[in-house]
């Protein structure tokens, strides 16, 4: 969910009261809510949609909850997702939860409790992605992962040594902006003097082959100045 609009939730729900109950709740809430009564449709729907949030029924006409959920996270799609069905047993609930249901709420429920389960998936869908931001760094197609110190280019691996990797890690971390040769070797090499060697240049030529290996230059020369890291010429 972005911050400053409303989170986009996609309703899929057959029934007709159970839809528009559902609707007016998520409305009076500052939610911005879609309803879908089919489950094909609603299928496409979801997967093609911006949605922050699902609300799928387990019985629906086309597909059902179940094939419907297990068909979207197959794709790799990991929106949260709530299962509500009127049958509300043990078991039911295990089976929607292992389908890939983030929650499940057993019909009838109240629009308080279903509100305050949405509001709890959002905040943990938000501190997800603020935590996976925090360990990846991108710069147009070019995305590096701290975690793991691995790099990619337009989803192809662009294997690094250590030194290329902090180098680069650097250049990301100031992405657009053009860095000098001193900052390189202070913060990549702990050296607070030039010492006359081409050691930058060197690193920054191989890095360079690496990156750019068949694609657009990503790695560019500022004459007089340094270098500078950006998808932009």
């Amino acid at each position: 969910m972005s911050v400053g609009r409303p989170s986009r939730i996609l309703i899929i729900e057959d029934d007709p009261a159970s839809a528009d109950f559902v609707l007016r709740g998520l409305g009076a809430a500052g939610h911005d809510a879609a309803v879908c009564a089919d489950g094909r449709l609603g299928l496409d729907l979801a997967a093609q949609g911006d949605f922050d949030l699902w609300i799928l029924d387990r019985m629906l006409p086309g597909m059902d909850g179940l094939a419907l959920l297990g068909a979207l996270r197959a794709q790799g799609l990991r929106t949260p997702a709530i299962m509500l069905s009127a049958l509300g047993t043990v078991d039911d609930k295990v089976t929607g939860l292992t389908a890939g249901a983030d929650d499940y709420l057993a019909k009838p429920f109240s629009l308080a409790e279903l509100r305050a389960r949405i509001a709890a998936l959002l905040r943990r869908a938000e501190r997800s992605a603020a935590e996976a931001a925090a360990t990846r760094l991108s710069v147009g197609d070019l995305e590096i992962d701290l975690l793991s110190r691995t790099v990619s280019r337009a989803g192809r691996p662009v294997p690094l040594v250590a030194r290329e990797f902090h180098l680069l890690e650097y250049l990301a971390r100031h992405a657009g902006e053009v860095v000098t040769r001193t900052m390189m070797l202070e913060h990549v090499w702990n050296c607070r003097f030039d010492p006359g060697s081409n050691v930058v240049d060197v690193h920054i030529g191989r890095l360079r082959r690496k990156l750019e290996e068949g694609m657009a230059p990503i790695l560019h020369t500022v004459r007089g100045a340094g270098y500078r890291l950006s998808s932009e010429s």
